[in-house]
């Protein structure tokens, strides 16, 4: 593992003005987050950006009026993950409430179909469908759409991912970063943007008279958007933030679907202490998991029903899976840390652009082990594996200050033909290539790496928010921290750093450090997980620690507890 270069981040000269009547420790912590106001930390509906400048939604919420009115079939395809999953439930249970009576979904399975709404799908699909409408995906499903509008079929596409050169002749396209919509918040994920669809639906039903009485209350799907949004790792802007707070209250309240409660079960969660970290480590990976070994749709029907029993039997189902993804994933790391040590042993410098391969790795899996592999090796990552046709499928993760599909795209230009396929965004992005060119790609991809990165650009940061003062330190601190989120991406969870002596460490579950540091001025309980046990010294008596705040609740005690993100012997 890489060693990591600690530092606070930076602040503003002066904390701004709009955060005065914060306490000194949050003033501190927004401003490093870019926060001039206190507005910009409304978490209240009425704060979200308004429905009526998202490009497309009159035409597409015209083709679902018409599709509810007259009774169509409306398919909604989805995406094979937890963003996927979580706006295909969304769809099928808003439109159900506010009057559609024919709703089916289909998902592509990744071995079989491919991403997205594709002509494969589409050639399997039933044929008395009269309106497709996707989610998580359609933006660059130019033949996709093509082939099913041959059927006869309109499509209204809602998606957030970037367009391309030129958009699919949809009949309605609803996406946030298409070009000419002036929707304020880029960060919409696929939940989000059909979240909104659903509420300008209503609008315009309400206006034709639809309802006999009040009409349906849409934020009690919140859960669903709080769950997709945060599994996404989308960027938690303003408005994203209002989301998942208001998620995540009605899931603390008690007040989740059967599916989530029964996921949160099996993953040992309690709903009233959820925070938005817990929605993406432990149940948007049970969702992921059916996605990757298998399909999704276990994960939608979870998600979909009303009943208790039927909740608890799909979530034991997601849970035996991720059990087994992880289980893949730890042996296809393995394989991948030993050809790093041979490449070490044998004195040889790590490439800068790591593109590993083993036919037998498992291809849903593939992400999660570059992700991996960046993590450790703080480098970009491309893990790949055979194909079902005999080709190779790979999958990239990148590091800050490298858009890994920009480099592709050039490996693309200089070697035509060499790539089959590829597409993507800054951080992720997925390829397909012949195994005879892999050499080739491999060498061609290390020089657009290095073409594009100094070596300084190699070195791991870890941002904190400084030392936090020992008076500090307790469970006051920690239930204002957790209050005041919700954290995520682009948003992060408060660090901390600090010195501290190590007066006991102990391994507990093989692979996690527990720890009880102090000072002069106390003691606190700390645990590290899945430390990197070879490279810490059990001898050492101090450590610099990056940390923060939790509260550990056992055996009805509630504790604070440092999470321990980094150490450092001293």
């Amino acid at each position: 593992m890489t060693d990591k270069l600690i530092q606070q981040r930076p602040l503003p000269a002066q904390l701004p003005a709009g955060l005065h009547g914060l306490s000194p420790l949050l003033q501190r912590i927004y401003a490093a987050r870019g926060v001039e106001h206190v507005d910009q930390l409304q978490r209240g509906l009425q704060a979200l950006a308004g429905v009526q400048q998202l490009h497309g939604l009159e035409e597409g919420v015209s083709l679902l009026t018409t599709a509810i009115e007259q009774q169509q079939h409306i398919c909604i395809v989805g995406d094979f993950d937890c963003d996927g999953a979580t706006s295909t439930a969304l769809a099928i249970l808003g439109l159900r409430e506010l009057g559609a009576r024919r709703v089916s979904y289909q998902v592509p399975n990744r071995f079989e179909h491919g991403y997205g709404l594709s002509p494969e799908l589409v050639a399997q699909m039933p044929a008395d469908i009269d309106l497709v409408v996707t989610v998580d995906n359609g933006i660059a499903a130019h033949q996709g759409v093509a082939a099913a509008q041959a059927r006869g079929w309109r499509v209204l596409v809602t998606d957030h991912h970037l367009a391309g050169e030129s958009l699919p002749a949809a009949d309605a396209i609803i996406n946030p970063n298409q070009p000419d919509c002036a929707f304020p918040s880029k960060a919409l994920c696929g939940v989000g943007v059909m979240f909104y669809v659903l509420v300008a639906l209503r609008q315009r039903l309400r206006e034709r008279g639809h309802f006999t009485g009040e009409p349906p209350n849409l934020a009690r799907f919140l859960d669903l958007v709080a769950l997709g949004t945060v599994a996404d790792v989308v960027p938690l802007d303003s408005n994203n933030r209002i989301l998942v707070h208001q998620g995540l209250q009605r899931i603390r309240a008690g007040q989740a679907r059967p599916g989530i409660q029964a996921l949160l079960r099996v993953a040992g969660r309690v709903p009233s202490m959820l925070t938005a970290a817990d929605l993406g480590f432990a149940i948007g990976p049970r969702l992921n998991a059916a996605g990757r070994l298998d399909d999704i749709s276990v994960g939608i029907e979870c998600l979909l029903t009303e009943s208790e029993q039927l909740a608890n039997f799909y979530a034991d189902q997601l849970n035996e899976m991720n059990l087994a993804r992880r289980e893949i994933e730890q042996d296809m790391q393995y394989q991948a840390l030993q050809e790093l040590e041979r490449l070490e042993l044998n004195q040889q410098d790590l490439p800068w652009g790591l593109a590993l391969y083993d036919p037998d790795w498992h291809q849903g899996v593939i992400g999660i082990l570059a992700s991996r592999i960046k993590d450790r090796t703080y480098r970009p990552v491309i893990a790949m594996a055979r194909g079902e046709r005999g080709e190779v499928k790979g999958s990239a993760r990148s590091i800050p200050g490298l858009h890994i599909r920009d480099a592709l795209a050039a490996v693309d230009a200089r070697h035509p033909g060499l790539l089959q396929r590829f597409g993507g965004h800054a951080m992720a992005a997925g390829l397909t290539l012949d195994e005879a060119d892999l050499a080739q790609f491999r060498q061609a991809f290390d020089v657009e790496v290095r073409n594009r990165l100094r070596p300084t650009d190699l070195q791991a940061i870890l941002e904190t928010d400084g030392e936090l003062p020992p008076a500090l330190m307790n469970l006051d601190t920690a239930w204002l921290l957790r209050q005041a989120g919700p954290w995520g991406q682009h948003f992060p969870e408060p660090l901390f750093e600090g010195e501290f002596e190590l007066r006991q460490q102990r391994i507990v579950g093989e692979r996690h450090l527990k720890l009880v540091v102090g000072n002069s001025q106390g003691q606190w309980e700390g645990i590290h997980f899945n430390a990197d046990l070879r490279l810490w010294p059990s001898q050492s008596r101090r450590a610099r620690l990056v940390y923060r705040l939790d509260i550990n609740e056992f055996r009805g005690e509630t504790r604070l507890q440092l999470m321990v993100e980094y150490l450092q012997a001293c």
